[in-house]
């Protein structure tokens, strides 16, 4: 007696299994095989030499362990990629399939074989966040999908784990339209890959650069690339030049590499420069708050002209011991002016910023500290900068 849900074959099981008999090759993953329809049809491809097919039920694995011979198919428990260690840890496949739960979860009918998430997407969102690094180069994923789990969200998570798509066909069932889809790795991941760096996975958005995670061994990375809706043709290449400038000067996250289309670098751990600001004691903050203006003072040193530091809020994060990590550098210039440092105190002596401060017993003048940015300004050299140090730290008096 099989005690579980199989997924009996339907017109979206049969829709997937009419492309999988075409498309199929190579070493094969069928995801969720439920009745194993689709890792028999591409067994039976003979440009296929082995299929692995997995399900999170143990049920469903023994159900086509008895009724499903076929020498090209190993059947495994698994919860999506789960089974990828020991023997399979290094294992990458030129096909995967999956036909996954894919409705929105509902309250009165509790079926993990079409239970998709909360709003339907949830699995397809985990199993595309890991799928790249299972895939091989020029392999190919076989998704099928409906109307029902919103397209506009499958069609963003396809894009934001650099994959690209085709569509292959549809078909209206009652009330909800079945995509399937063909999805490649983009050109880009392939080139992340090539350097090495594994598990690319979105993490934030600007308007010029939409930021990636990945890692090398135990070594965490952020990638950037462009933002297809920026209008900068070359802000990439020339953040990436920037940053290997910086890092002459001990400024910014350590470059990792970069190309015309992607750079990469250490990803930093910390918090947001307000939000440090709001969270940690007085002490930590000067200290962190010295340690930028000394920075800001090499670039204009260099002739560097950052741009945003009257406004840094998502432009220095503050790491472990108070290190504080300038980021994003696509508005640099050379200027024989640079105001680095005395937009930092204009930032400072913002009235929202000072009255934070206050509460964390900084007393900063907001008058002095723009009059010493003013004689800053005139001459920027080390003893100007002492004295905005010292006013922070309440040492300076009129």
């Amino acid at each position: 007696m099989v005690t579980c849900n199989i997924y009996a074959p339907r017109e979206d099981s049969f829709l997937l299994e009419g492309h999988v008999r075409k498309l199929a090759y190579g070493s094969v993953l069928d995801m969720g095989t439920g009745s194993g329809i689709q890792a028999i049809a591409a067994a039976e491809n003979e440009k296929v030499s082995s299929v692995i097919a997995v399900d999170v039920q143990k049920g469903v694995i023994d159900y086509c362990k008895k009724n499903i011979k076929n020498r090209k198919i190993r059947f495994l428990l698994s919860d999506l990629f789960s089974f990828l260690k020991g023997k399979y840890k290094n294992k990458k496949f030129d096909t995967i399939i999956f036909n996954p739960p894919y409705l929105p979860f509902d309250l009165k009918v509790k079926d993990i074989t079409i239970d998709g998430g909360k709003k339907g997407y949830e699995i397809i969102e985990k199993f595309l966040n890991d799928a790249g690094s299972k895939l091989k180069e020029n392999g190919m994923m076989i998704l099928l999908f409906s109307s029902l789990t919103n397209k506009e969200k499958v069609d963003e998570l396809i894009e934001k784990n650099l994959f690209e798509k085709e569509a292959l066909s549809g078909i209206h069932i009652f009330f909800e339209e079945i995509y399937v889809y063909r999805i490649f790795k983009s050109i880009l991941l392939t080139e992340i890959e090539k350097k090495g760096i594994k598990d690319a996975r979105y993490f934030s958005k600007g308007k010029r650069g939409l930021v990636y995670t990945g890692r090398i061994g135990k070594r965490i990375l952020a990638i950037k690339t462009k933002n297809p809706k920026s209008k900068s043709p070359e802000s990439i290449s020339n953040e990436a030049e920037w940053l290997k400038l910086l890092n002459k000067l001990s400024i910014g996250p350590k470059l990792f590499c970069s190309s015309e289309n992607f750079f990469s670098y250490d990803f930093v751990e910390g918090m947001f420069i307000e939000e440090y600001m709001k969270k940690t004691g007085r002490k930590k903050i000067i200290s962190a708050l010295s340690k930028i203006i000394r920075q800001l003072h090499k670039m204009d040193i260099a002739g560097i002209n950052k741009e945003e530091m009257h406004r840094p809020y998502k432009h220095i994060i503050i790491a472990k011991k108070e290190n504080p990590v300038m980021i994003d550098f696509e508005r640099c210039r050379r200027s024989i002016d640079s105001k680095n440092v005395t937009q930092f105190c204009h930032f400072l002596s913002n009235s929202r910023i000072t009255e934070m401060l206050k509460n964390k017993k900084i007393n900063i003048d907001s008058m002095m500290l723009r009059e010493l940015a003013k004689i800053y300004k005139r001459k920027r050299n080390t003893e100007n900068i002492k004295k905005i140090i010292e006013l922070l730290n309440g040492k300076l008096r009129d």
